[in-house]
């Protein structure tokens, strides 16, 4: 959004085209389906346990990175990488414990398959994959190495998150696993290798900017490596290796991303090229809320814009609550904001407010 603003004037661009020291990673791409289909059932690609068993003999450090950026319990087969898509909406169902997969963004749902509807393979199911499991598989792989783990867990409590990184960079450790935590602006001289585990799984969260995501995860992630004198190499391990954000992050090439996101973008008619209003309600009463959020879609639709829903929140249910959203688009943002207040206007006229019915 910020390059389009540029792009059209809004926002004046400034550009840094090189690193500050050093040189970008060399990364490389690596099929896990070719992995599975080679016999390899590790989290681990060949390519990435040679490459960590060279740095352990080097004793240089390693960086493990799952991303787990906008995991939504989303379906894909191992076997050709498909992942179960809205036909509406172009983004991936959500896995719901009921066998159902639902959009959240117009609440299509249709059963969670046992085959995969592309391939035909059997190995489709929900993807997920957690930081204390690859910490295992490392020390059991790897049982030389010494391993710090840093996630939501190991550094709630205070100060942990500084202890962690001040021992890594004092070398009382070999390898970091972690999520996005620990990609985010770290300078360690002697990491020379970055493995980015599971790089679909921001790639299809349920969200219109998964890509954007996705590639902002693995650029970063990729400027970890080599930051010292020491050249770097990066493994993104992957089942969509053809996707166009996978590609141009390991280019580290922004302008042929946002080329091809910019198109989807136009097409789908999401922001920025479109603008968009979230209309989100919850309440203790489900058949009140869907009956508010269904007059509201009404309300919006002859205002003569475009209306998405309504469907789900991402959760349906939090704390007793039903949680529900409308999506409304249009090119202008004034008509939207002129929406906004109408809707308002309509609410408070129908006496729908929290102070009047839970």
């Amino acid at each position: 959004e910020s390059y389009f603003n540029a792009q059209t004037g809004k926002y004046k661009l400034h550009r840094l085209t090189s690193r500050e020291k050093g040189k970008l990673a060399q990364v490389s791409v690596v099929d896990m389906r070719k992995e599975l289909k080679n016999d390899n059932k590790s989290m681990f690609s060949m390519e990435l346990k040679q490459l960590i068993n060279d740095r352990l003999e080097k004793k240089q450090q390693t960086m493990l990175f799952i991303n787990r950026r906008g995991y939504a319990g989303f379906v894909s087969c191992r076997e050709c990488g498909e992942a179960v898509k809205c036909p509406h909406c172009d983004v991936t169902l959500k896995a719901h414990n009921n066998g159902k997969m639902v959009c959240h963004y117009c609440g299509y749902e249709e059963p969670i398959p046992r085959l995969c509807p592309k391939c035909g393979s059997k190995y489709i199911a929900g993807f997920g994959i957690g930081t204390q499991k690859v910490e295992t598989m490392i020390k059991k792989e790897f049982p030389q190495a010494k391993v710090l783990r840093m996630d939501f867990d190991t550094t709630s409590r205070k100060g942990g998150h500084e202890e962690i990184l001040s021992a890594f960079a004092n070398h009382q450790a070999d390898i970091l696993v972690g999520t996005q935590m620990i990609v985010k602006g770290h300078d360690f001289p002697d990491v020379t290798l970055v493995g980015i585990l599971a790089a679909d799984m921001s790639l299809y969260a349920s969200d219109y900017t998964a890509a954007e995501k996705t590639f902002q995860l693995l650029t970063q992630a990729a400027g970890r490596a080599g930051r010292g004198s020491k050249p770097g190499e990066v493994v993104i391990q992957t089942y969509s290796p053809d996707h166009y954000s996978i590609q141009t992050a390991a280019r580290q090439d922004y302008h042929a991303f946002y080329n091809e996101e910019i198109a989807y973008r136009t097409m789908m008619k999401y922001p920025p090229v479109w603008q968009m209003l979230v209309v989100f309600a919850s309440g203790e009463d489900k058949a009140w809320l869907d009956k508010v959020m269904d007059a509201m879609a009404e309300v919006a639709k002859h205002m003569d814009l475009m209306v998405i829903g309504p469907s789900e929140a991402g959760f349906g249910k939090i704390n007793d609550q039903y949680r529900k959203v409308i999506y409304i688009k249009n090119k202008d943002y004034e008509i939207l904001v002129k929406a906004k207040n109408r809707l308002e206007q309509w609410i408070d006229l129908n006496n729908i407010r929290k102070k009047n019915r839970k």
